[in-house]
């Protein structure tokens, strides 16, 4: 197998992030421009050329909208500091504005307002950093115009079909959240429900006729479930759909229709979708026999739901998307998002799990040089990867990290180790203050399973991941020393008591809920220096390498910083690399270029062909 261009993985899709407009006349998708990612459009019919409506050559957009079938909202940062800027600009390129352009400022899209092209809900943290307020814009005037002011602990809302602001979540005594309701935007919010934060209940969209909600709620259960709730009072009215295995993590609601169409739950490697329309099941029945043996999904659709981006993909390609008309009911392919990339030339991600030493199972997903397969596959390099949150997942698919690796002839382990999502209350909260204990351990023990099937080179192990898996990383080279023969820490936590004192303003309202996740800094010094790997730098003797931008705002550069130094003053091999203008992770073209240059010749030297 050759061995592939690294800049066929890691460069910029040709195009991507394809949305349709709400009248069904034009697509919108995001391509490169002077190596940034730049908003385009063009008609859905005829000839006409594109036309680029954004020019940014310092950092790409964050990300865009469809405001209404003439106007595309969009928002960007400032070298990775996530201090997102909303902008607006028409179709053909005119009245390119900015709505809120103030620095030191964050904004969120509460809600696009669908049936109002002309406002939208969005929050800022403008009178108080560490708390985001809601206001209407007015996208013609650029009025804002305050909705409620947040008294401190506010965290997010839901509005209802009519755009209206009805839910309000906040945070009480520290650990307890609150759901507060209101039947119009004339009434006060008044608080409805009380539970600790471990309990979850989401009210993810009204009813049609904007009385009930569709909830999702773990209260009196471990899986979160869907269920139809009363927002006056929390209480359930019906259960929908409960799986028994994963959480449920979305819903497809049919604003045309106004109906619930179905729920979904991501599994090991198939979906879990339940439906509750006849028609909407047999629909996407009909749209899956057109990519037989290919994982496709809806990407978008027109208002009148008639028209629709389809995004078709796998383990073995970056995607490609299309576009489907009911009316012509054939499927045309709009672009391949990386056609530079052969997908005979792409490996399998196998699906695998592994029991832990206290009895927990584990879905896992192992990749392997291609040749290879979980049953022939003996003595390979390892790259173990786990990834960051660490409330998160990973998922089955295509990931150009993996990708590349397996290329470079190694192997990589990735695993949901306990914290990860999805997979109910208990396996969450079995990672509370076990960050560099059980959490790590289920990594080990991943790692261990490799080695006692003949898969994994004992001596050739290296551990790589990004924020939270950097931390693993810095444990796993700490903790167990003899595990591993080198590791990639990218922007990744070295210290518990600094992280937590450099998180972001608007993450402080959150600060006591991560000290029963992590650990007090005071009541729990002992266990959080027991666990911090810069503080046992010295256990340390594998190589690192480290990235980090500067521009971080969830971990902050000191954390790379002060392990750096603790090893280098003892004669450890710390390669650095610094990007300034970089924030958590690297989103520019060139610095993704030279991060995986770098960490190529790392692994070659240390448990690659260079060894």
């Amino acid at each position: 197998m050759r061995t592939i261009p690294i800049e066929d993985f890691f460069r910029n899709s040709a195009e991507t992030a394809y949305q349709i407009s709400p009248d069904g006349s034009h697509l919108s998708y995001m391509a490169p421009w002077h190596d940034r990612m730049n908003v385009f459009v063009k008609p859905l019919s005829g000839d006409a050329e594109p036309v680029r409506l954004t020019g940014e050559t310092l950092r790409s957009v964050a990300g865009y909208l469809w405001a209404s079938p003439t106007r595309i909202l969009f928002v960007k940062d400032t070298g990775g500091d996530e201090n997102y800027q909303l902008f607006g600009v028409n179709i053909n390129g005119t009245d390119l504005r900015a709505y809120t352009s103030f620095p030191g400022v964050r904004t969120t899209i509460i809600d696009d307002l669908e049936e109002q092209p002309d406002e939208v809900l969005i929050g800022l943290n403008r009178r108080n950093p560490e708390v985001f307020d809601p206001y209407r814009l007015n996208l013609t005037t650029g009025e804002l115009t305050l909705l409620a002011e947040n008294p401190g602990n506010w965290q997010g809302w839901t509005t209802d079909h009519d755009g209206r602001l009805r839910v309000v979540y906040a945070i009480v005594d520290g650990v307890n959240t609150q759901i507060l309701y209101r039947d119009s935007e004339d009434e006060p919010f008044v608080p409805v429900l009380t539970t600790n934060f471990k309990d979850n209940v989401t009210f993810l969209e009204f009813t049609p006729d904007n009385r009930l909600v569709y909830a999702a709620t773990n209260l009196n259960r471990d899986k979160t479930a869907l269920v139809l709730m009363d927002p006056h009072t929390c209480r359930e009215v019906e259960v929908l759909y409960e799986d028994p295995t994963y959480d449920i993590s979305s819903i497809t609601y049919s604003r045309r229709r106004k109906k619930l169409l179905s729920v979904y739950c991501t599994g090991h490697k198939e979906p879990v979708r339940h439906f509750f329309d006849d028609d909407e099941r047999a629909f996407r029945e009909h749209l899956r026999a057109f990519f037989p043996g290919k994982r496709y999904g809806i990407a978008d659709s027109d208002r009148a739901e008639e028209r629709y981006l389809l995004y078709v993909g796998g383990d073995r390609t970056r995607g490609a998307y299309y576009y489907y008309d009911r009316a012509t009911d054939q499927p045309r392919l709009i672009c391949q998002t990386a056609p530079w990339l052969n997908e005979d030339e792409m490996v399998e991600m196998h699906p695998i799990t592994y029991v832990t030493r206290d009895g927990l199972r584990i879905e896992a997903y192992l990749s392997l040089p291609a040749g290879h397969t979980p049953e022939t596959a003996r003595a390979l390099p390892l790259v173990v990867n786990p990834h960051g949150g660490p409330w998160a997942r990973d998922t089955w698919g295509f990931c150009s990290e993996v990708q590349f690796l397996c290329n470079r002839g190694y192997a990589v382990l990735q695993m949901n180790f306990r914290g990860s999502t999805g997979y109910g209350r208990r396996f969450l909260e079995a990672s509370y203050k076990q960050w560099g204990l059980k959490m790590q351990d289920d990594i080990t023990d991943g790692v261990r399973y490799l080695i006692d099937r003949g898969i994994a080179d004992p001596q050739r192990i290296a551990i790589y991941g990004g924020s939270y898996g950097g931390y693993a990383t810095l444990a796993g080279l700490a903790f167990t020393p003899d595990l591993y023969a080198c590791g990639v820490d990218y922007v990744g936590v070295s210290n518990l008591f600094t992280f937590m004192k450099t998180i972001p303003p608007y993450w402080r309202p959150m600060l006591e809920m991560m000290y029963e996740q992590v650990g007090h800094p005071e009541k729990d010094h002992d266990h959080l220096a027991a666990t911090s790997p810069a503080l046992h730098a010295d256990c340390i003797t594998a190589p690192l390498f480290v990235a980090q931008g500067a521009n971080d705002p969830r971990v902050n550069k000191a954390e790379s910083d002060q392990m750096v130094e603790a090893l280098r003053s003892r004669g450890v091999e710390v390669e650095y690399m610094v990007k300034d203008d970089e924030g958590h992770g690297f989103h520019n073209e060139e610095n993704r270029f030279d991060f995986y240059r770098a960490m190529e010749r790392f692994l070659a030297r240390h448990i690659g062909a260079e060894r």
